[in-house]
This record gives structure tokens, C-alpha cells and sequence, in this order.
């Protein structure tokens, strides 16, 4: 038996799944990694984390299933967008990677509003926000000159990763839609952007398709990292695509709602969307788009909330789900680090508002799921609001998928089925798009068949429906309240 691997670098931890031959995950293997806050609105990750906890997942993965390296015909790797590793001539890297949820960029997308805003949205087709790698990379060079000077090379966090693996520099097409460095119109890196930073466009790396063999396995990556020298290595693309396609959406109209560290719900195009409240790129699917939405902090506020007060999940969903749907009017506002959609507004801040005498750890857990499960309903109104038509069901992918407390309950606000596929996360995606590099397949769409199996269905309760309604007008107004407030904090 043959086997291909996808790896995922999230917000939180790597995850890697082995795929075999007949289309079959053998196994999986998660590795949490660390996420530092050196200040207010700074979000940062150690890129050499990501490496470890790559070496870590295939030992364990190979343990389990007792397969030899060589078993292993083909790699591919996934990660968050917008996440660049700064490095010099030699590919030392330089500093810690600001991560896409990083806010500190602010004066930077201000400055890119008022003088370029324009420029910006008919090439990469959206709007100046701190998520996107260009201000992050203006606020490194006006405030660490000393790293900007010896900035030769400018990698992505899959790409780092991959480096490791085979030496090579090349990047994709979609990753980097979301530098804010790329032309849509032309499907290259844009001269002009890239002028505002100040950095040689020959400096950037190659762009390659997703599904591309970039190389294969060093000598030296196979005896540090467990792999078989020779393997082959795809480029690979970003999380949310291959999250999209590991759930099923290849056609116009599927919808996927993402609860993982951040919220996404896209929905499936034939052109791309610009808008200030969707984030646009293409699919891997020839000719289509995913259009989505974004809310920063989704299970990152459950996971903050859990770290911060204790308890693990299970327990906080078990005490949450005794309590009736609006968590008896106390409410959260999941802006830990700013918001995206609709607000595209990096000053708010996260909040409890309601608190009474008579509530508990459970109704805060509660609210917790509720806050985020409101802030996705105000992503779905924006996809309507943009004509965006879709399916009335979604694929439900994500880490907070796996709790049905909390797929009810964004099943109820929304109105919405969600659907569970038994995988669906992006490391079984890209195990699936290296599986077409390997010749397991013999294109996206038969691996998508072969491997694709939905195993849960939740159905919105209609009278739950009508009680968020009702707390989502309220959630506005608190938001409408409060939103001047932070900009003067």
C-alpha cells in the first residue's frame, strides 16, 4: 500500500492526515504549537514551530500505522494566508512571522486607504486591512529597519515549511492573492504594489500552481524530519480552499461555514466578488471563485475563554447546553483582535454585555458560542447583501464543527442545515490534491468522490431561529454603541 500526506498549519496547531492509495485516511495526528502577544494587538508565531511540529506529526503517523518512509509517495502542505517569514540571502529568518489576526498594522492601512486605496482594489480586488501581508510588511519596514535591510526573501507559512523540506522558493497563485502584492488582472505579482513596499518583485518567489511538484525530499530534511529522500512535494495553496474542497464545494452555489480559529462562510462562484465586506480568491477549480466572509475570532475566542477561565470543551458545552437559546441575555462580542466582516474594523474589541447577578460559568460558555454563531450571521447577511446566491444547506468544516451544541446553535441563528462530512478539514484536502500528484487520482473531482462521505446533518430549530433574530437586533445596537468608544481606547 501506497500513501500521500497532507499537512495544515492553522492558528493554533498542525495537523497532518495520511491518505492511502484506495482514497482511505489511515490516520491523523494533531500538534499544538504557541501563538505570542507581546503587546496589544500583536499576534505572532515562531515559523520554526511550525517546522517542529511537522517532524513531530509524521513520527507519530508513522508510528501508528507502522509504515516505512518510503510508503510515503507525496507531500503537500496547507496554511492560513497572508502569514510571511522575513528572510535574508542565506534563509534565516529574521523574525517571529506576524500572523494574518495581527492588528498593529492600523496606521499603515490607513495610509494605504487615503493614497492607494484605489489601486489596490482594482488590482487585488479589496480593501487595505491589517489582515493583508502588504501593511504587515510597511509596518516592519518603518519600524524594524534594521530586519527590513536584510529582507532578501519574503515566504509565506506553507511555503517556509516546504522550504525546509526541499530548498526550493516558489509560491501559488492563490497564497498569493492574499499578500496584496498580486494583480488579478494579470495573475502575477504587481509591479505597482509592489512598489509602494518598496521591495524587488525579483525578490518574490515563483508562482506556481497549487498542484505543482516543486521538488522532492533533501537528504538532509529526510534524516531531520523522518521522510524518505526523493518523496515528492506539491507547492500546495492556502487552508481555506482546500477546506473547501475536502467539503464537497466544486460547484456553483455550495456553501461552506468554516468554525475554526477564525469564521469563514464562502460560497462558490464563477467570478470573484470585490466588495469591502468578502475576501476574494480563486478555487482550485479552474474558472471558479470562493467568495467569503470573515470573522477574526471564532474558536479562538472559545479557546481564549477556556484557557483563560479553565475547563476543557466537553465540559463547557455539557453545562451550556442546559441553558436556553440567548444564554438568558447575556451576550458576547468575539472582536478579541477587531473584526473583518461586515465592519472591516481592527479598533473593536471583545465583549460581555448583560451580565447579571443570577449568571454562570455556563451562560459565559454559552454566550461565548452564541457571540461567534451572531457574528457569522452578520457574515451571511453580507454574502446576500452582495447578490450571492447559494445552496440552503452548508458544509460545516472546522474544529467547532465537531460539537454539536455549537453546530446547533449556528444552525439556529443562521437558519441554516449544516452538513458534516467524516473529513473535511484542509490537511485531508491537500492529502487529496497530492493524492492527483501521486496518480491516485486522476483529478480533483475523482478524489473528491472517492474519499468524501457525510456523516452528520443539523437542522435549525425554527423557534430557536426566531429568538436569535430577536438578540441579533440587539447584538447591532451593542456593536452601533460601542464601536466609537474603542476607537478612543
Amino acid at each position: 500500500m501506497k500513501y500521500v500526506l497532507g499537512i495544515d498549519f492553522g492558528g493554533g496547531a498542525s495537523k497532518a492526515t495520511l491518505l492511502s492509495s484506495e482514497g482511505k485516511v489511515v490516520a491523523t495526528n494533531t500538534v499544538e504549537y504557541k501563538t505570542s502577544y507581546p503587546k496589544p494587538g500583536y499576534c505572532e508565531q515562531n515559523p520554526m514551530d511550525w517546522y517542529d511540529a511537522t517532524k513531530e506529526n509524521i513520527v507519530a503517523l508513522t508510528k501508528k500505522c507502522g509504515i516505512e518512509a518510503s510508503d510515503i509517495e507525496c507531500v503537500g502542505l496547507d496554511a492560513a494566508t497572508h502569514t510571511a517569514v522575513l528572510m535574508d540571502a542565506d534563509f534565516n529568518v529574521l523574525m517571529p512571522s506576524i500572523h494574518w489576526t495581527d492588528s498593529r498594522s492600523t496606521k499603515e492601512v490607513a495610509f494605504l486607504k487615503e493614497n492607494y486605496g484605489e489601486l489596490i482594489y482594482k488590482q487585488a480586488l479589496h480593501a487595505p486591512d491589517t489582515i493583508w501581508t502588504l501593511p504587515q510588511l510597511m509596518w516592519v519596514r518603518d519600524n524594524m529597519p534594521e530586519v527590513w535591510a536584510k529582507t532578501e526573501k519574503i515566504f509565506f507559512a506553507k511555503d517556509f515549511v516546504r522550504h525546509m523540506l526541499t530548498g526550493d522558493y516558489v509560491t501559488d497563485n492563490i497564497e498569493a492573492q492574499g499578500s496584496m502584492l498580486f494583480d488579478y488582472n494579470t495573475n502575477d505579482w504587481s509591479p505597482e504594489l509592489c512598489g509602494i513596499l518598496g521591495f524587488d518583485i525579483a525578490k518574490l518567489p515563483k508562482l506556481v500552481t497549487p498542484d505543482t511538484v516543486v521538488g522532492t525530499v533533501t537528504a538532509k530534511a529526510a534524516k531531520d524530519i523522518g521522510l524518505a529522500e526523493g518523496t515528492k512535494v506539491i507547492c500546495g495553496t492556502t487552508d481555506t480552499v482546500m477546506e473547501v474542497f475536502a467539503a464537497g464545494g466544486v460547484s456553483k452555489g455550495d456553501m461552506t461555514l468554516k468554525l475554526a480559529t477564525a469564521g469563514r462562510i464562502c460560497v462558490i462562484t464563477d467570478r470573484p466578488c470585490p466588495s469591502p465586506y468578502l475576501i476574494n480568491y480563486s478555487h482550485i477549480a479552474k474558472g471558479l471563485y470562493y467568495p467569503g466572509t470573515a470573522t477574526k475570532s471564532c474558536a479562538a475566542s472559545y479557546r481564549w475563554y477556556r484557557d483563560t477561565f479553565g475547563g476543557d470543551y466537553a465540559e463547557l458545552d455539557e453545562a451550556a447546553a442546559k441553558l436556553p437559546a440567548g444564554a438568558e441575555g447575556l451576550m458576547f462580542h468575539p472582536y478579541l483582535n477587531g473584526e473583518l466582516t461586515p465592519y472591516a474594523d481592527p479598533a473593536l474589541c471583545g465583549s460581555f454585555v448583560g451580565i447579571r447577578a443570577g449568571h454562570t460559568k455556563a451562560h459565559f460558555s454559552r454566550a461565548v458560542m452564541e457571540g461567534v454563531a451572531l457574528s457569522l450571521l452578520d457574515c451571511k447577511n453580507a454574502l446576500e447583501g452582495e447578490g450571492l446566491e447559494h445552496k440552503n444547506y452548508a458544509s460545516a468544516i472546522g474544529g467547532g464543527a465537531k460539537s454539536p451544541l455549537w453546530r446547533q446553535i449556528v444552525s439556529d441563528a443562521l437558519g441554516l442545515t449544516l452538513v458534516v462530512n467524516k473529513y473535511s478539514d484542509s490537511s485531508f484536502g491537500t492529502a487529496m490534491l497530492a493524492g492527483v500528484a501521486a496518480g491516485f487520482f486522476s483529478d480533483a473531482l475523482e478524489a473528491q468522490k472517492m474519499c468524501n462521505e457525510a456523516v452528520e446533518r443539523t437542522e435549525p430549530n425554527p423557534e430557536n431561529t426566531k429568538v436569535y433574530s430577536k438578540i441579533f437586533q440587539k447584538y447591532k445596537a451593542v456593536h452601533d454603541a460601542l464601536a466609537d468608544v474603542y476607537h478612543n481606547f
